[in-house]
């Protein structure tokens, strides 16, 4: 069972290398990356080893800048913070330091997470180490195109729709969003509170459980987070048996038979997962065909849009520019304001925090926001119905590899509207949920992404973790293997 961390540990226990040459090394990575991709805000050129003997001992990693660290710049890849040092730590980066990990540099995000395409993040577009006229995809875009160099072993994510999810399956690794509440997100900049995940990006399952394990648990900061010590990941994938492998897949999502004149890409997509389904089969799953009503699947997008844009705008209200941040020159509050969040947001999270606000007034709530959580109970209504007949949901991730960073960034081809967009499921339940490699469309990396019920992510990753082995996919990039 692959695992770059454990393979990391074995070399500096046997003394074949220190923590200090490996820390060394991957500043060097981090660096080249940084010059390729733009992953970075913040480089921590000062990095130390720490001697906390934890389970992550000696292991460097990236984190997202929507996570707060303190003393370091976070900047959650906005103007308006550009300039903001946290005073407090978030919950993951506590229990990362006690564990023996070495954070070397906070990454680039679509501005707050408010994006999916690595492209508004105030220092620029983050580009895929694959090939950098493509997006890494987002919000997790730094995060993800350091792990996909080679560079680190593992980052730190965020996910509300697939921002972890995505940029895993577009640059060629694996992401993982735990249960709803698994790990604490006191720290994490709030997007959508309902739908905000914590996540991680590695290269292998067995290193996401590794990661996972480090940083899941109870947190008196959090109360949506859940005691889960009874619950261990790595352990459950060396030693733990699955009693069941029911798969299913949606018809309408992932037949080529639902698209009128797919394109060749949309067509190579589709066949690589029937043989991901056939391979499935060739390890002892079962898998079973589903359908669902096309009008409450056409309905995802927009209620995760109006869903996620009005808890935005709650949630960033705070962000005016006379509490922390710059501050604009105009001597009237209300003017002080105004100039704060003209200058410091992208028109992008403009967009997104005028639809907010839009579907939260009163006249229009019934409507919009109310109608969205209704249709949202619908569909998780629906999944748990689904998963009590199967242990998880497999589908294609996206209708191909990683988009083009010229054109039309926010513009999604109407044939694959919903194809594009499933993921958001795992956030309106709350679900675990993982992508995992499945090779190569047209050169470029494809995932397969697996979703099961609230808490059964231990079965969930023992299942990716078999399809992994299966599949034995390794990338060559950048003259390493991952």
């Amino acid at each position: 069972m692959r695992s770059e961390i454990l393979s990391l540990q074995e070399k500096m226990k046997k003394k074949e290398i220190t923590a200090q040459e490996v820390l060394k090394s991957t500043l060097v990575s981090v660096h080249e990356n940084q010059e390729k991709c733009n992953s970075f805000v913040t480089i921590l050129e000062d990095a130390k080893v720490n001697e906390n003997g934890g389970i992550l001992q000696g292991i460097p990693y990236a984190l997202k800048d929507n996570f707060s660290t303190r003393g370091i710049l976070t900047t959650g890849s906005s103007n308006t913070l550009k300039n903001y040092v946290p005073v407090y730590d978030a919950t993951v980066y506590e229990k990362l330091k006690q564990a023996g990990a070495i954070c070397v540099g906070k990454t680039v995000l679509d501005e707050f997470g408010l994006g999916g395409t690595g492209t508004t993040g105030h220092t620029g577009v983050v580009k895929n180490p694959w090939d950098e006229s493509r997006q890494a995809g987002g919000s997790s875009a730094g995060s993800a195109a350091v792990v996909a160099s080679g560079a680190v072993p593992f980052a730190i994510g965020s996910d509300t729709g697939d921002s972890v999810r995505k940029p895993a399956a577009y640059c060629g690794i694996v992401g993982y969003k735990p249960t709803y509440g698994m790990i604490s997100r006191y720290g994490l900049f709030p997007f959508a509170s309902s739908l905000d995940h914590v996540g991680v990006l590695t290269r292998s399952v067995m290193d996401a459980a590794i990661v996972v394990d480090a940083i899941k648990g109870l947190d008196d900061k959090d109360m949506t987070s859940f005691d889960s010590s009874s619950i261990h990941l790595a352990e459950n994938l060396q030693n733990g048996k699955l009693d069941s492998k029911k798969l299913f897949y949606i018809k309408e999502i992932a037949d080529i038979s639902s698209y009128e004149n797919p394109s060749e890409e949309l067509k190579d997509a589709l066949s690589l997962f029937q043989k991901t389904l056939e391979q499935a089969k060739e390890v002892g799953f079962e898998v079973y065909e589903e359908s669902m009503d096309e009008t409450l699947l056409a309905a995802i997008p927009s209620t995760y849009t109006c869903i996620s844009c009005a808890e935005a705008t709650s949630n960033l209200s705070n962000l005016t520019g006379i509490i922390f941040g710059p501050r604009g020159e105009s001597r009237n509050i209300t003017d002080m304001m105004v100039e704060h969040r003209t200058k410091g947001f992208s028109p992008l999270i403009k967009r997104r925090l005028i639809i907010g606000s839009y579907v939260l007034q009163k006249e229009n709530q019934e409507k919009y926001f109310l109608n969205a959580q209704r249709v949202r109970h619908l569909i998780v209504d629906k999944m748990n119905d689904f998963f009590e007949k199967y242990d998880a949901l497999i589908l294609p991730c996206s209708s191909g590899g990683a988009k083009p960073l010229e054109g039309e960034l926010e513009v999604l081809n109407k044939s694959s509207m919903i194809l594009e967009n499933h993921m958001v499921i795992g956030n309106f339940g709350g679900y675990p949920s993982i992508t995992i490699p499945n090779g190569l469309v047209n050169g470029l990396p494809v995932g397969v992404n697996l979703t099961s019920k609230i808490k059964s992510d231990a079965s969930l990753l023992k299942m990716a973790s078999l399809l992994e082995e299966k599949m034995d996919i390794h990338y060559e990039l950048g003259g390493k293997s991952l």
